[in-house]
């Protein structure tokens, strides 16, 4: 088969006609190939075509991509959202689904003391795990226990995570009111347990979720808890997972092919076989089939390895073609040094379920308990758009903080993005500056002593915004090889007025 005469065929075609069937176009090649295997050789390539394919009978329709309008909140939808936050806890159906699982898989009460300290055993082997050099690791959550101390100690926290990233999403206008959802590795569900969720606060949207799971153990669990707990909204359909390991997708696998959001969840950073490169073939196969307006999610823990693996992975990503939307800034249109990149969002703990609450119930309750919010995360993009598209302008009279070298003892103009939440105390104020240059870590630090109204922008301002610090005095810190811009009050924070896009 010609691929090359293929391709170019259906591009001519779709110049000329919205839709068209596929043996409308097998008509126009020399030879004579039977559908399937035409749609099989056309299939790689509809993204770039900017077309999609849909199976109608023994043929194909395949149709131009349409861009959808960004599905925007109302007062009413925020409200609901806000209301759900603020308490801090998951959803009390779901922490009762949990309890029921267990329950269904070991044939005995959750509650019986016996489960509860086989799961106190799970969740701590699974921790010492976690903790060790990642070559080491041998986390998989796969079998029996395993999975049972995933659902009491990892998953509240991981589904709280991502309905914060799902409020991420809708108010930057990365949601759609139709979405066609992906969540690679899914595990138990996590990921579309809280789109159901979220999505049951949202008055017009509307989502399809398809996932990729390798563990047959999980699978049951997601079976479970999604049929338990995801009828909550009536339009969101999430479809059994696709049983496949996500390095090695099957090129059957029915994966759809305009996939307007792709999740990896906690998911990549366990993959510690996988080089950087390696994981980032991994992203890019599913990359393919994103939607030409579509987001890829990346989210991993906190902890310092996984976090600048993750900024490392990003860099990668972003080399082979995909942009970086968030968090990370590109103020001066440079390639950032992720070797040093530790920044991680965080959110309001959550209150304990009543599952950690009895697991807690022995000589070390810290153990079983896992409140913290702390995650890093990365959106990635094919169209190019980015969430701060400024720049800064050409002579502008502001330092990179790649030259913060030059200005030691000196008070300087810097512009930068907030890469942190408090990172100090009520006695000083700490918070990470990046503006895409540095290799050095950079640290705004503000005294209570010096707080005023004209610089208090640096602690309200949220995750990721981008600031304008006039009048900062820098300071190298030796200790910790980094640099700290000392916020005094006689420093203005505000954001930047104009910039080139």
């Amino acid at each position: 088969m010609n691929t090359k005469k293929l391709v170019s065929t259906a591009k001519d075609l779709a110049s000329v006609h919205p839709a068209f069937l596929l043996s409308e176009l097998s008509t126009r090649l020399p030879e004579d190939i039977p559908l399937p295997e035409l749609y099989r050789a056309l299939s790689p390539h509809l993204l770039a075509l900017d077309l999609t394919a849909e199976k109608t009978g023994g043929d194909y329709r395949i149709r131009r991509r349409t861009m959808s309008a960004p599905y925007t909140l109302s007062e009413q939808e925020k409200e609901r959202i806000g209301s759900f936050f603020s308490k801090n806890r998951v959803p009390a159906a779901l922490e009762k689904a949990i309890e029921r699982y267990i329950t269904k898989k070991v044939g005995k009460p959750w509650d019986d003391p016996v489960i509860l300290e086989r799961l106190r055993r799970s969740v701590v082997a699974q921790k010492n795990d976690y903790w060790k050099a990642q070559k080491r690791r041998s986390l998989s959550y796969t079998k029996g226990y395993s999975v049972l101390g995933y659902l009491a100690y990892h998953l509240p926290v991981y589904f709280m995570q991502s309905e914060h990233l799902l409020y991420t999403l809708a108010v930057a206008g990365l949601l759609k009111p139709e979405m066609n959802v992906l969540d690679a590795g899914t595990g138990p569900g996590v990921v579309p347990l809280a789109i159901a969720d979220f999505y049951s606060r949202l008055d017009h949207a509307r989502a399809h979720v398809t996932s990729v799971e390798r563990s047959d153990e999980h699978i049951e669990a997601f079976a479970f808890l999604t049929q338990e707990f995801s009828n909550k909204s009536p339009h969101v359909t999430i479809d059994p997972p696709i049983r496949a390991d996500i390095r090695r997708i099957p090129a059957g696998a029915a994966i759809p092919d305009n996939i307007d959001l792709c999740v990896f969840s906690n998911v990549l950073n366990e993959l510690s076989d996988l080089s950087c490169d390696q994981r980032a073939d991994t992203v890019m196969q599913l990359a393919q089939r994103l939607s030409p307006d579509g987001s890829i999610v990346i989210v991993e823990p906190a902890e310092k390895e996984n976090t600048v693996q993750l900024r490392q992975l990003a860099r990668v990503l972003a080399d082979r073609g995909l942009t970086i939307y968030s968090p990370c800034p590109d103020l001066w249109g440079t390639r950032c040094d992720p070797s040093r990149c530790w920044t991680f969002e965080t959110q309001e703990d959550i209150r304990p379920t009543r599952l950690m609450e009895r697991l807690a119930q022995c000589d070390e309750p810290f153990r079983y308990i896992n409140t913290d919010i702390k995650y890093a995360y990365v959106i990635l993009r094919k169209d190019r758009t980015v969430q701060h598209p400024y720049r800064v302008p050409p002579r502008a009279k502001y330092s990179r903080l790649s030259k913060l070298h030059l200005h030691i003892n000196r008070r300087i103009n810097v512009i930068a993005a907030k890469m942190s939440q408090e990172l100090g105390d009520k006695k000083t104020h700490v918070f990470k500056l990046c503006d895409g240059t540095a290799a050095k870590p950079v640290y705004a630090m503000l005294p209570s002593y010096h707080e005023t109204a004209s610089n208090e922008g640096i602690m309200t301002a949220p995750y990721g915004a981008v600031l304008e610090l006039r009048n900062v005095l820098v300071r190298y810190n030796k200790a910790h090889d980094a640099y700290n811009l000392l916020v005094t009050r006689d420093t203005v924070v505000s954001a930047p007025l104009s910039g080139n896009n």
